[in-house]
């Protein structure tokens, strides 16, 4: 008999079998959506608040803060649950009413934030209110996703391991979707130093400037920052980077769901773009594995919506032919990635991140 937290972990990875064809490189997603919560946050969400625990930073009765439009957050709220901890979490509007409602369900205390940042965002201002609530509130923790290093540490440890074994060897390319860095960082570090041949693939959102460039809003959901995050440490250990438009990623969901069977978020729609353009460039034998971050179910008010697509004046939906096409047509954002930092050494003390004592190695409990 099993704890609810021992069953994160253990996902299975699936071939696409009928968005490629036989003589290109095999395509794997990794499903996350099988952990309890529904999405790989599950897996930073429990490393981070077991580390608390274990040094003392969050007791029992204590209360976990955190500022997420989505999916760590929901974790956060699903362990909180289920471990006795009040949990509060800050949002802002792009959140969607499913994950809103499944915050709730949680018994998740919610604030919406509504005060854009100066990048036309919400993430400075969530989390600088997320760091003043932890301030004010007793015997609180704030796990803080952007900042925290034992968010790179969790997929170091435990994603990037699990898959290197699942595939026994036989791996040639991972894609990695980034927003607060952990699972591409993590990934990255892992592979660097343990199966260097393995190429290393970031996804980013058009308009995201993770990675530089102009800033402006984009649709993708869990996706994007507006600077490089400090899980993100030594960007030379990532291969390459693409950029996906919002359609594109949207359009491969929809995709996915129809000729697939795969009920897919809109990350795992922009990761599955750049593996369909890097399958057909490759010959068979070739292994890709993209990361499926989450399920979409949560999606289904807005990617797999008829009228919402249609009031964004967006594409419905597409053969798998079409959007092969539309694969090719990607082109790599970078192919030195370090050259595109946009670090901001500035920006833990601005926002008064707790995390810069855990940065700095002496958070004690």
């Amino acid at each position: 008999m099993k704890q609810l937290t021992q069953l994160v972990g253990d996902t299975p990875i699936v071939q696409l079998r009928n968005v490629t064809k036989s003589r290109e490189a095999v395509v794997w997603l990794k499903m996350e959506r099988t952990n309890p919560g529904g999405s790989i946050k599950d897996r930073p969400a429990l490393y981070i608040v077991e580390e608390a625990e274990r040094r003392g930073l969050l007791r029992p009765g204590g209360t976990i803060i955190e500022s997420s439009s989505g999916n760590f957050g929901i974790s956060l709220a699903m362990i909180g649950a289920a471990r006795g901890y009040r949990v509060i979490i800050l949002v802002d509007p792009k959140t969607t009413p499913v994950n809103l409602a499944m915050l709730k369900a949680y018994g998740a205390e919610v604030i919406v934030v509504t005060e854009q940042d100066d990048s036309g965002s919400y993430h400075k201002t969530r989390i600088s209110l997320a760091n003043k609530l932890h301030r004010e509130i007793p015997h609180s923790f704030r796990p803080d996703q952007c900042f925290n290093p034992w968010n790179g540490e969790a997929h170091y440890r435990q994603t990037a391991a699990e898959l290197w074994e699942q595939c026994d060897g036989e791996l040639d390319t991972v894609i990695l979707t980034v927003s607060t860095g952990g699972q591409l960082g993590g990934f990255s570090r892992f592979f660097h130093e343990h199966a260097p041949h393995v190429q290393v693939i970031g996804v980013d959102a058009v308009g995201s400037t993770v990675f530089g460039g102009t800033s402006h809003p984009y649709l993708l959901p869990g996706m994007g920052l507006s600077w490089t995050p400090t899980n993100l440490r030594d960007l030379s250990l990532i291969d390459e980077v693409y950029k996906v438009p919002d359609e594109d990623a949207f359009l491969a969901c929809r995709t996915l769901a129809r000729h697939e069977g795969i009920l897919a978020g809109g990350s795992t729609g922009a990761g599955v773009m750049v593996a369909m353009r890097l399958a057909q460039q490759r010959s068979a034998g070739s292994r890709i594995v993209c990361i499926a971050s989450d399920n979409g179910e949560r999606y289904l008010p807005t990617i797999y919506n008829d009228e919402w697509m249609a009031e964004h004046a967006m594409t419905l939906n597409a053969e798998p032919e079409e959007l092969r096409r539309r694969a090719r047509l990607l082109e790599p954002y970078s192919l030195n990635p370090i050259e595109t930092a946009n670090y901001r050494a500035d920006l833990a003390e601005a926002l008064d991140s707790p995390s810069r004592s855990i940065m700095e190695g002496t958070m004690t409990g």
